[in-house]
């Protein structure tokens, strides 16, 4: 391999620039790369988006304009990791924007059809916890919520 790591390549209709560029604005630590566009050659028409590099929280992506082929599903999601309720909160509202659906256990659609695990770093400690009826009853919890709600989680893994 000529670098360390990988790309992930989100293939899209039309929308790659797009994409790219709202995914920039939701995280942080990201930016954007070079566009590439399509030539005379095509297949796309020449001068539109083929490619756009970009950069979340220092994981590579490119967004392509690949056609209507393919589509998303939840057989590939981003898990997020958030530290607290008001990142939970901040992801869970941002992601969702323009279109996209919640889905059950902290996960969501954004309005391109991509996959997304908004998940506290406390509820994975939770289901690690060794005693069982702990865990167990955080899972019960968590099962039962779209949007992760870390106080009723930690409510729940009390036993209260």
């Amino acid at each position: 391999m000529t670098t360390k790591g990988f790309t992930t390549c989100l293939w899209f209709d039309g929308q790659a620039e797009e994409a790219a560029n709202f995914y920039v604005s939701v995280f942080k630590d990201s930016s954007l790369g070079d566009t590439l566009r399509y030539t005379e050659a095509g297949p796309g028409p020449a001068g539109s988006v083929l490619t756009v590099e970009f950069v979340l929280n220092g994981q590579k992506f490119i967004a392509l304009n690949g056609g209507p082929e393919f589509k998303f599903s939840e057989a590939i999601s981003f898990q997020i990791d958030c530290e607290n309720q008001a990142e939970v909160d901040y992801y869970w509202d941002k992601l969702v924007e323009g279109g996209g659906e919640h889905g059950p256990c902290g996960w969501l659609k954004d309005r391109f059809g991509v996959s997304w695990q908004v998940n506290p770093v406390r509820l994975t400690q939770m289901l690690k916890d060794p005693d069982q009826s702990k865990a167990d009853r955080a899972m019960k919890a968590m099962l039962q919520m779209h949007k992760l709600d870390i106080p009723e989680l930690e409510k729940a893994y009390a036993g209260g």
